[in-house]
């Protein structure tokens, strides 16, 4: 049986197309029952993000199969999703899995978002019945894996956004984060992801200032944040130990004057301030004033290309994991196959034996000589277990293949196979 990932991605595949292959929750589960219908598959898991669709299948031939269902079930040409998809299948499938699950297929590398969803992903198809030991072996090795690479590299060590990075300097300036007072100056997006982070990071006291109080009221709820108008920010800023700032202000919201006022009402208790706008929201002369920390967009843009280049060596201590750790989940499942041929070799020599047993009982109920009787068990019985080993045997000879022909004279402890028996 074959284990085969079809996926689109954000590098192989324009928006449009990503969110007509994309499955809400609701269709995730008719999906999964639609693919335990179609025979040739055995086990499958749908891995649905906004930045990606995979489907994990294992069977026979699933690689059409797989292409022909995504097509129908989202009525999308067969044709644009094959020119914009990615198949992997056996070993190439296996590390795929592993290498988006630990962020390296990720639109951030290293980003831990995505083992989340994985494991979600895995839960539903667990739940919708289409799980059997081959999947829950594989996607549970790979958490492991995922876990693994997050402990033995630098993978999401570092800050990749200038969001997050704002947050990593001000705890390395103010140890006891959660403790301190932040004004986050805007209610755009960018403040909006530094204000998840703070909240991530513990922070308590926060108040959010904008030009438009309406939205910082609704972003301000979301946090737990008190509201300021731009014009309070004279009267207030004092009583903040952290301020970044990201507005659409073609002038300085935040000027020197400004902030030496407040150091001195701080009794110059230091100040950290980012100003993540371009322009500026704060004047480059804040630095100037020695308790005042002030660092701009392209400051932290260069901590975040410093931190991608770390994460990039990181990725190559990652993918050995992954060939290793890929490596030791085929070999269980070689493990598996060589299990399964031998329960199939031995069923199939009982079945043999059971159906000349209850032959020979009948002839002897019948009157048969007993004699007659076990002398045609024997030969049967004899002949139905060595005719497979024996055409093997056979073909291999025939073939001149000395190798296997020496193995399978060990497997059948014969003479004359090239080792010396001992007497």
């Amino acid at each position: 049986m074959t284990l085969t990932a079809l996926g689109i991605n954000h590098k192989t595949a324009p928006v449009a197309l990503r969110e007509k292959v994309a499955f809400t929750p609701d269709s995730l589960v008719s999906a999964l029952a639609s693919l335990k219908q179609i025979d040739g598959i055995e086990e499958s898991v749908i891995v649905s993000t906004c930045n990606r669709t995979e489907v994990y299948a294992k069977g026979a031939g699933e690689a059409a199969l797989l292409l022909d269902w995504l097509s129908a079930f989202h009525d999308v040409k067969r044709e644009d999703i094959e020119q914009n998809s990615y198949l992997y299948q056996q070993e190439d499938a296996v590390k795929h899995v592993m290498r988006v699950a630990s962020g390296l297929d990720s639109l951030i590398l290293g980003e831990p978002q995505i083992l989340g969803q994985i494991k979600q992903a895995f839960s539903d198809a667990k739940h919708s019945g289409t799980v059997g030991a081959e999947f829950e072996r594989l996607f549970q090795h790979t958490f492991s894996v995922a876990k693994k690479v997050r402990s033995e590299t630098e993978i999401g060590a570092n800050a990749v956004s200038v969001a997050f990075a704002a947050v990593q300097l001000a705890k390395h300036i103010f140890s006891a984060l959660p403790k301190r007072s932040v004004l986050l100056v805007g209610a755009g997006e960018t403040i909006e992801l530094v204000a998840q982070h703070l909240k991530e990071q513990g922070v308590q006291r926060l108040a959010v200032a904008n030009r438009t109080v309406a939205r910082a009221e609704n972003l301000a709820a979301n946090l737990g944040a008190d509201v300021l108008t731009l014009s309070q920010l004279p009267e207030h800023l004092h009583d903040f130990d952290i301020v970044i700032s990201s507005t659409a202000s073609q002038l300085p919201l935040i000027g020197k004057g400004m902030v030496e006022k407040a150091l001195k009402q701080r009794r110059n208790m230091p100040m950290f301030l980012v100003d993540l706008a371009v322009p500026r929201d704060i004047e480059s002369q804040v630095n100037e004033l020695g308790d005042a920390y002030l660092y701009t967009v392209d400051d932290l843009q260069h901590i975040v290309e410093q931190n991608l280049a770390s994460r990039e060596m990181a990725a190559q201590d990652a993918e050995k994991i992954i060939d290793d750790q890929a490596s030791v989940f085929l070999s269980w499942k070689q493990a598996q196959h060589s299990i399964d041929l031998v329960r199939q070799y031995r069923q199939k020599g009982i079945a043999s034996r059971d159906e000349l047993v209850a032959r020979a009982m009948n002839q002897l109920s019948e009157g048969r000589n007993a004699e007659d009787v076990v002398q045609e068990l024997a030969y049967k019985l004899t002949n139905a277990l060595m005719h497979g080993p024996t055409r093997v045997l056979r073909d291999a000879a025939h073939e001149n293949n000395a190798a296997l022909t020496q193995w399978l004279g060990q497997a059948m402890d014969l003479a004359g196979n090239g080792q010396d028996k001992e007497g």
